[in-house]
């Protein structure tokens, strides 16, 4: 980073403020969780919850002791199957304004 001391402002306040929110909802990663389903639709349960960025994906599991770096979302399905009875899938989650981000 270079020193900004003696460098003027951008812009005012007000626009600053503007541009910084346009930067965070243009970076924001996109949200979803790893839901097992038990059986034909007997029972599920949220079991990680993962933040897809631009060039990687995080994931960690609710009850903790699993956090993954991964390259795609769907990636992380295969650590919340088991047996022939527990399925997992991706459930994205959709923004306060029913769009998802």
């Amino acid at each position: 980073m270079p020193d900004p001391v003696g460098r003027p402002p951008l812009c005012g306040e007000a626009q600053f403020q503007e541009l910084v929110q346009d930067l965070v909802e243009d970076e924001a990663p996109r949200l979803f969780a790893v839901v097992q389903e038990y059986g034909d639709r007997v029972d599920c349960r949220i079991a990680a919850w993962g933040m897809a960025f631009s060039d990687r994906v995080e994931v960690v599991s609710v009850r903790g002791g699993l956090r993954m770096k991964l390259s795609e979302p769907e990636d992380s399905l295969c650590w919340f199957r088991l047996d022939n009875f527990v399925s997992a899938r991706l459930v994205w989650h959709v923004g306060l304004n029913g769009q998802r981000p």
